[in-house]
């Protein structure tokens, strides 16, 4: 097969944008943002607020936020030699796999890493760097789960505290039909707004990258 062909260039580029959504998830922060943004509003107990399209969107853009390095390096290196034709796509692929793996890898837990080797029955090169792109990319996925559930539960701790001071309040006052929730909203966002919640949050994603 001939990847300079420009009929194969052209089916290879719209595979690559069907995937987009797929590599955007599994390849970027985007996941440790989303899963941590969400958590964050299930700890508020605010139902759909803030509403999905807000925590996406917010995502997306700090996933952009976080990987700019990244991505100016891809553009330097492999997207924009590929555009003045100085180099064709597999090259680019090629050149662009090292700055992508950099990130994820300073991400992703050796244990995990140490998970997909031995399932994937592949032997432990010398330098991380020799990992393939097939073990690097799940041990990654994971690896972003676990510190995204991690920093859910130190949001949690506070908002469950009211809660169960709530809970306790109504129980002793006999009030046991009305729910703890409806009380506990206010208090929660209260002292989500008096602590900064938002800029303290963010601020604690984007920095859990550096």
């Amino acid at each position: 097969m001939n990847l300079n062909d420009p009929a194969i260039e052209v089916f290879l580029l719209i595979s690559f944008l069907s995937l987009l959504p797929a590599i955007l998830i599994m390849f970027t922060s985007f996941t440790r943002i989303v899963v941590v943004l969400a958590l964050l509003r299930q700890a508020l107990g605010g139902q759909q607020m803030p509403p999905n399209p807000v925590i996406i969107g917010l995502s997306l853009f700090l996933t952009f936020f976080i990987m700019s390095p990244t991505i100016d390096v891809i553009n330097k290196e492999a997207l924009n030699p590929y555009i003045e034709k100085k180099i064709d796509m597999k090259e680019a692929f090629k050149r662009a796999e090292p700055a992508i793996k950099s990130f994820m890898l300073k991400q992703t837990r050796e244990k995990d890493i140490a998970l997909f080797l031995k399932v994937s029955k592949q032997d432990v090169p010398e330098k991380p760097e020799e990992l393939p792109i097939r073990v690097v990319v799940p041990a990654f996925a994971i690896s972003e789960l676990k510190t995204a559930f991690e920093m859910g539960v130190l949001i949690f701790l506070p908002f469950l505290i009211i809660d169960m001071i709530v809970s306790s309040v109504l129980l002793s006052m006999g009030m046991m039909m009305l729910p703890p929730v409806m009380i506990s909203l206010p208090f929660k966002l209260l002292l989500f707004v008096l602590v900064d919640g938002w800029n303290l949050v963010v601020g604690t994603i984007i920095r859990s990258f550096q």
